[in-house]
């Protein structure tokens, strides 16, 4: 009864992270948005510094209505949001924020959570098929390519960092951690913050959204809640991705002074905010640029990563 009822009490932390902790970067973007940017609208709803423009935006999606195209596929269309949005709450299931501090520790944690997540992008392309639009299929067509390409020097950065500390358990792998692993493993944390923002399609990396040449990509024919529900999913990733770069490769929960759980989360807000500044300060690249910069720069940097760090375990063994 004990273990039931304290596997509840994980889950139910988990999920309210999982609906807190995007809101909070979404509110953080539009923040930094509109100080970087000029932007006035954010800074006005509800007067004092705009504090109410994350609920303003809630009130809109819950008004508008959902419509589903005459020739979509109906069954697809609709659990296509819930495909882009669940595989991250699943991943959040196993990063730890602090000793012991994972609702499930898995051996094989890091294999586990990037296999899942290569499952959200499904949701875009399975979005872009089913909306029976051109500009959809197109958009589902890029993020199914930018997938193939920006998977391979993920995989290769994670890697690396496993082979280092020996294990494939996130919990292991930041127990492992020390602050000299900052400057041995820089390479690949370059590469995996990069290809996750590419997996992720957020700006310079949005080519299949691309508002400008194919509307919205795979979300052009949604509205309402569940376009609400891709912007969370968005978030949910940003959360995600910073989680997983700062338990691969800035210790996790290692600082000094404050409690662990703290420290992993000024490191992943810390992680969320350089993903709004890169969004605000880079163009979009074109298609082939993109594909380029994935097999010309990322792969042979992570390659190089994963020799380094081979070399480095040999001569300390």
């Amino acid at each position: 009864m004990a273990e039931v009822l304290g596997a509840a009490v994980r889950l139910v932390v988990v999920v309210a992270a999982f609906l807190l902790l995007p809101l909070i970067v979404g509110q953080m973007e539009h923040k930094a948005m509109a100080h970087m940017q000029s932007r006035l609208g954010p800074m006005y709803a509800g007067r004092f510094h705009g504090w109410a423009q994350l609920l303003a935006d809630g009130v809109k999606f819950v008004q508008k209505e959902d419509v589903i195209p005459a020739a979509a596929d109906r069954r697809v269309f609709a659990i296509a949001p819930a495909v882009a949005l669940v595989p991250y709450l699943v991943v959040m299931v196993v990063i730890p924020v602090g000793p012991g501090l994972a609702a499930v520790d898995l051996d094989a944690g890091l294999f586990f959570v990037l296999a899942v997540m290569g499952v959200g992008v499904l949701g875009a392309i399975m979005a872009g098929w089913a909306s029976a639009n051109k500009y959809s299929v197109l958009g589902g067509i890029r993020a199914a390519a930018q997938l193939m390409s920006y998977e391979l020097p993920l995989v290769l950065a994670a890697s690396s960092v496993a082979m280092a500390a020996g294990t494939l358990s996130l919990q292991g792998i930041a127990e492992q951690w020390r602050w000299w692993w900052l400057p041995w493993q820089a390479i690949g944390a370059f590469v995996f913050f990069v290809a996750g923002l590419a997996e992720l399609r957020r700006p310079p990396f949005d080519m299949p959204i691309a508002e400008s040449e194919i509307i919205m990509g795979p979300m052009t024919e949604y509205a309402g809640f569940r376009f609400a529900l891709f912007m969370l999913a968005e978030y949910a990733g940003i959360v995600v991705l910073s989680a997983l770069t700062t338990v691969l490769f800035l210790g996790g929960w290692q600082g000094p002074l404050l409690p662990g759980p703290v420290w992993t989360l000024l490191k992943v807000f810390a992680l969320a905010f350089v993903v709004i500044w890169v969004r605000v300060s880079y163009p979009r690249l074109r298609e082939d640029q993109l594909q380029k910069f994935a097999w010309t720069v990322l792969v042979p940097l992570a390659l190089l990563q994963l020799a380094l760090t081979g070399v480095v375990r040999v001569l300390i063994a």
